[in-house]
């Protein structure tokens, strides 16, 4: 989508509805190009299995007794 600086604000929510379709909205001034404005990118969460924390304790046995180490006195 191309629009102007006077269209920019007049024809929000037009622009709005582009940048929700994620189309980049091109803004002139004087017939030139000088601005683009884009969408988000709306970031994609990775599954938790493939997190390198989950499962680390499994060759250490109940979390309980991790915990209980963890929380020992150092001496």
């Amino acid at each position: 989508m191309k629009t102007n600086a006077v269209d920019l604000r007049r024809n929000m929510k037009d622009i709005m509805r582009a940048v929700d379709r994620h189309e980049p909205v091109k803004i002139l001034y004087h017939g030139k190009e000088r601005a683009v404005i884009l969408p988000i990118k709306q970031p994609v969460a990775p599954a938790i299995r493939n997190h390198p924390f989950f499962g680390m304790d499994k060759d250490e046995g109940y979390v309980e007794a991790v915990i209980d180490k963890l929380r020992d006195g150092r001496y």
